[in-house]
């Protein structure tokens, strides 16, 4: 699916879901565990579920992203990206080309701190709970490295969910063992699937989110301008680059249920649909000849980039919220700030985003 309305069709049809038995090459055993894809099709949470299966994991976290807890994070948020840029700035100055890179210095620390202070995941495990959830993210390893990162993953969250047994907290983590232990209402590979997708998206979404409107203002100058001048509000810039170069590409998988018509085109029962969101953005007959490109005055800046329909993301208004605190305050520290070289795509077409985003924070130094 690569047009506007139909990815959105396909979000909201009944007759599309997320269940991998709808799937008839899955149900006929053609689709073996070596493929490329598998670990986005075995999963057991949210994403992979519907009906009560979905409103029961659901209802699980969803306390977790209330808009008065995303508020409380608030202030911790914005001290943890001041402290960032100060690390930034000492980087730079003491780098030999004043380049600092904005993914590793500023994107990725904040997304992989709030996330796991959410989760209660103690700070010596995180670089490499981030570093497994990239591995998953990268369709350049092979099948077996996938599988392998997800193995250790589970060992990693396994010992998570033994700490906070043993000592629950004031953590999402501790709240879904609650559920599981007392209620009965999670198996335990439901758990550790349910931290594998949260875990996942606020490490990876967030922080390719961050990179991409950093990358995005930085190329454009004249819409920097826009905000800086206070012509344009932030919370646009983050809703253009969610529709110009949001951090979702192409998310597998859904699969029809029943024979459907999306955007004219019949579809049989039993097949497996790929829903390019970063397509969908560009999408001219939605958004008109300039829908290639980046501009914080169009009127409609609608996007897809969390999903919609039952399957929303969750976590929306926490990534908002993150980047809509760090860009501002990046481009007030840093004015003169400029790309210091072509950056690399991520080699995934799962996530959209760029390996590094090296950068000089002032002009010409």
């Amino acid at each position: 699916m690569t047009t506007h309305a139909a990815v959105s069709e396909a979000l909201t049809h009944p007759g599309v879901r997320k269940d991998k038995r709808h799937w008839r090459a899955w149900r006929e055993g053609r689709i073996p565990m070596e493929w490329p894809l598998i670990s986005w099709v075995i999963s057991q949470n949210m994403m992979s579920s519907d009906g009560g299966d979905h409103t029961r994991l659901r209802g699980l976290v969803s306390k977790a992203f209330t808009p008065r807890r995303v508020e409380d994070m608030r202030g911790g948020v914005v001290d943890l990206v001041e402290s960032l840029l100060d690390d930034l700035g000492r980087a730079a100055a003491e780098s030999a080309d004043g380049t600092v890179d904005i993914k590793a210095g500023l994107a990725e620390p904040l997304s992989v701190a709030v996330i796991s202070e959410l989760f209660g995941v103690d700070e010596g495990v995180r670089p490499e709970l981030g570093r497994l959830v990239g591995i998953t993210f990268d369709q350049s390893v092979s099948p077996e490295e996938t599988m392998a990162a997800y193995g250790a993953m589970e060992g990693v969250l396994t010992e998570l969910v033994a700490a906070r047994r043993a000592r629950p907290g004031d953590d999402l983590t501790s709240a879904l063992i609650a559920a599981r232990d007392r209620e009965d209402r999670l198996s335990e590979q439901e758990l550790l699937w349910t931290l594998v997708l949260l875990l996942g998206a606020g490490f990876e979404t967030t922080m390719n989110l961050l990179t991409n409107a950093v990358r995005a203002l930085a190329t454009h100058r004249d819409q920097l301008d826009l905000l800086t001048s206070g012509k344009a509000e932030w919370s646009r810039a983050v809703e253009e680059v969610l529709r110009w170069d949001g951090p979702a590409g192409f998310m597998p998988l859904r699969y029809t249920a029943e024979e459907v018509e999306l955007s004219g085109a019949r579809i049989p029962a039993g097949e497996a649909l790929l829903l390019a969101y970063v397509a969908a953005g560009r999408d001219e007959a939605r958004h008109g000849p300039t829908a290639a490109v980046f501009d914080l005055t169009r009127e409609d800046t609608a996007h897809l980039g969390f999903a919609r329909g039952r399957h929303f993301c969750l976590g929306a208004s926490l990534a908002r919220m993150e980047v809509g605190e760090a860009l501002p305050r990046l481009f007030a520290r840093y004015p003169g700030l400029e790309l210091a070289g072509e950056p690399q795509p991520q080699p995934s077409f799962v996530a959209v985003g760029v390996e590094a985003l090296p950068v000089r924070l002032a002009a010409g130094v």
